[in-house]
């Protein structure tokens, strides 16, 4: 098993319910961790055969979150999980996404959520 992390993705979204939040796009930070087999013939070959395409979640990520609308950090959280459990190949996932200066004295609020294949 291995573990694939997405450290510190910065993406502009909207997010929140308070008037200016409806109209002005804000900074997120997502940090995603996902563990999934690789298999020995990559290994053996080193050739992306039937391993998790990190580069494809990222962009699928992106989509979600700068094309999308969320009033709550917890559904944003949530979509990002479900995007990433999508790929058969992850068998748990890790996602937690802070909103940068959301409280007036403090660096930021964050959701994580995780999710497993039984």
């Amino acid at each position: 098993m291995a573990k694939i992390r997405i450290k510190n993705l910065l993406l502009r979204t909207y997010i929140g319910f308070n008037p200016e939040e409806l109209v002005n796009k804000q900074d997120v930070i997502i940090n995603i961790e996902i563990e999934a087999e690789i298999p020995d013939e990559a290994l053996k070959t080193d050739e992306p055969l039937d391993i998790v395409d990190y580069k494809t979640i990222t962009k699928k990520v992106i989509a979600l979150v700068q094309d999308g609308r969320f009033k709550l950090l917890e559904v944003l959280t949530k979509n990002i999980l479900d995007l990433v459990m999508d790929d058969n190949k992850v068998k748990w996932a890790r996602v937690q996404v802070d909103k940068p200066h959301a409280l007036r004295f403090a660096e930021s609020v964050s959701v994580e959520m995780e999710s497993m294949i039984v």
